[in-house]
C-alpha cells in the first residue's frame, strides 16, 4: 500500500519512525455531469477570473483569506517551515480506556507500519504495552494542511491511527431530539427488546452495498433496452410517509417477521403469547371454530324440542339443589324443636316447683300462729 504520510511516534523518549498508508477504501458510486442532451461529459475548468483563462496545475498555489477579505499567498515551503512539533510526529499526550472516546469524534482510518528495521523493536513495544493496559493513546500530528487529534490503538496485529475531530468541531445537540412529551410505556420496551434479542447477532460476512448493486443492475438493464421506469416504487415509498403508525402493532409485527425470517417453528404462536404477556395478560375473547358452533347450536335446538323440554331440563338441573336445601331445613327446624321442647319442661318444673313451695308457706305460717298462743291457766 502506498503510504500517505512519513513521521514518527514520538512515546516519551522512544521514537518509532512510521509511514502512515489508508485504512480504507471508498465503494461509493460516482457519477459523471454530462449533457442530456448529447451525452457529452460536462468538465470543470479552473479560469483565473482576472485574465478569464485556464490556469495549468502548476500555476495554482494557496492562499488564505484574512477577516477583511485580503487573500495572502503561502506556498508549501512556508507551511513546511511552521514550527509545529507535530508536522513529522505523531505526539502522544496521554493514555484513557477506549470507552472515554466518543465514536462521534472519529474521523479518518489509518494503518501505522514500521519504516525500516530500528522500527521493530519499538513498535512491537508501544503494540504490546496497548494491548496489556486495554486503553489506546491520544495524540496529536499534523497531516494533509491540518493539525488533528489521533487515537492510537491495536487492531489485529497492527496500530492503528483515527484522526480525530476536535472538540469545538462537535456541533451541540440540542434541538434535535424531538420537543414533543413522549411517553413509553414498559410493554413497548418489552417488546422493543423481544425484538432486538430475536434479530439476533451480527453476520458482518452478509453484509454488502446493496445500492451499488442495484445501480450495476440499472445500468446492465438500460444497455439491453429494458424498461427501468421506477416511478410506481417511489409512489408506494412516499405513501408511507408522515402517517402515524400503532407502534405495539409495528413491533409486534416485526418481532413476527423477524422469527419467520429465522425459520423458527411455531413463530406466531410464540409471538401470541409474548404479546399476551406484554398487554398485562388480558384475555382476549376469541371466536369459537365453525364445527363447534354448528354442532352447540344443534344441541339447543334438540334440547328445545318438544314444547317443554327445556322448561323440564331446567327443574331436572335445579332438582339437587333443591332437595339438599329442603334436607338442611329439615334439619334446621328438628333441631329448633328439640331446643323449644326443652326449654318448656324447664319451665314447667320450674313453675311446679313455686306451687310447692307456695303451698308449703301457709302450712309454716299456721304452725307459727299455733306456737304464740298464750295457754290457757286453770
Amino acid at each position: 500500500m502506498r503510504s500517505i504520510w512519513k513521521g514518527s511516534i514520538s512515546f516519551g523518549l522512544v521514537s518509532i519512525p512510521i509511514k502512515v498508508v489508508s485504512a480504507t477504501e471508498s465503494h461509493s458510486v460516482s457519477f459523471h455531469q454530462v449533457h442530456t442532451a448529447d451525452g457529452g461529459r460536462i468538465r470543470y475548468r479552473k479560469v483565473c477570473e482576472l485574465e478569464e483563462k485556464e490556469v495549468p496545475r502548476e500555476e495554482i498555489g494557496k492562499g488564505f483569506e484574512t477577516g477583511d477579505g485580503t487573500t495572502v499567498q503561502l506556498t508549501d515551503a512556508d507551511l513546511s517551515a511552521l514550527p509545529l512539533p507535530t508536522a513529522k510526529t505523531v505526539e502522544i499526550l496521554g493514555f484513557v480506556p477506549a470507552e472515554d472516546i466518543d465514536p462521534i469524534q472519529l474521523d479518518r482510518s489509518y494503518y501505522l507500519a514500521g519504516d525500516g528495521r530500528s522500527a521493530a523493536k519499538p513498535y512491537a513495544l508501544l503494540r504490546e504495552a496497548l494491548k496489556r493496559s486495554g486503553k489506546v493513546a491520544v495524540g496529536k500530528l499534523a497531516m494533509r494542511g491540518r493539525e488533528s487529534l489521533g487515537l492510537l490503538r491495536v487492531y489485529e496485529d497492527v496500530l492503528a491511527l483515527h484522526t480525530m475531530l476536535w472538540p469545538e468541531e462537535i456541533r451541540s445537540a440540542s434541538g434535535v431530539a424531538p420537543e414533543e412529551d413522549v411517553t413509553i410505556r414498559d410493554a413497548e420496551l418489552d417488546l422493543a427488546d423481544t425484538l432486538m434479542e430475536t434479530l439476533g447477532e451480527l453476520d458482518w460476512s452478509e453484509l454488502h452495498d446493496e445500492y451499488r448493486a442495484a445501480v450495476e443492475q440499472l445500468v446492465t438493464a438500460k444497455m439491453e433496452g429494458v424498461d427501468t421506469s421506477g416511478a410506481g416504487r417511489e409512489a408506494a415509498a412516499a405513501s408511507g410517509k408522515g402517517q402515524v403508525v400503532d407502534l405495539m402493532a409495528v413491533l409486534e409485527s416485526s418481532v413476527q417477521a423477524a422469527r419467520q425470517s429465522r425459520g423458527e417453528e411455531g413463530a406466531p404462536a410464540a409471538e401470541d403469547a409474548t404479546v399476551h404477556q406484554l398487554r398485562g395478560g388480558k384475555k382476549t375473547a376469541q371466536k369459537p371454530k365453525s364445527g363447534a358452533a354448528k354442532k352447540t347450536s344443534g344441541a339447543g335446538t334438540k334440547s328445545a324440542g318438544g314444547g317443554g323440554g327445556r322448561a323440564a331440563a331446567k327443574k331436572t338441573a335445579a332438582k339437587p339443589g333443591t332437595e339438599k336445601a329442603a334436607a338442611e331445613r329439615k334439619s334446621t327446624a328438628k333441631t329448633s324443636a328439640r331446643k323449644t321442647s326443652g326449654g318448656g319442661k324447664t319451665a314447667a318444673a320450674k313453675k311446679s316447683a313455686a306451687k310447692k313451695t307456695t303451698q308449703k308457706t301457709p302450712a309454716r305460717k299456721t304452725a307459727a300462729k299455733k306456737t304464740a298462743r298464750p295457754r290457757k291457766t286453770a
